[in-house]
């Protein structure tokens, strides 16, 4: 089981964090993953409206590829928290719900983080990094 990597969409489709931690998906520069980021926005949209079942719903929650999963959690503000992982790992909801509550603590109370906006805070990545470990070990 392996984390490869975490973003967060602000509700604009706007790359607002994006952080790799294991060695296995191509690496990509930060324009290849603005446009990713986007294009995610866009299919989360889409998948929303065209559920079949009666009501509303939030969009794709997990997307399969041959060598990883991408696992989607949508807020209530919109943003979305996407967690790369292997095939095999059973943990990302409880990774990106943990990650969700640091990112409310050590983003969202910082008086000096502009909402919407990259994420640049020492105490959010110190919390991540533990975040992330609690959920390989």
């Amino acid at each position: 089981m392996a984390i490869f990597g975490l973003w967060i969409i602000n509700k604009a489709g706007g790359l607002v964090y994006q952080r790799n931690f294991a060695e296995g998906l191509a690496p990509l520069t930060s324009n290849e993953y603005l446009v990713l980021a986007g294009t995610l926005h866009g299919i989360h949209a889409i998948t929303s409206r065209i559920s079949p079942a009666a009501g509303s719903s939030s969009g794709a929650q997990v997307i399969e590829g041959e060598t990883f999963k991408m696992t989607i959690m949508l807020t209530a503000t919109g943003t979305k928290f996407v967690l790369l992982t292997s095939l095999a790992e059973t943990t990302a909801d409880v990774i990106l719900q943990k990650v969700y509550e640091a990112y409310s603590d050590a983003v969202m109370k910082n008086p000096f983080h502009t909402p919407e906006m990259p994420i640049r805070s020492e105490g959010f990545e110190t919390r991540v990094t533990t975040v992330i470990g609690i959920g390989q070990s």
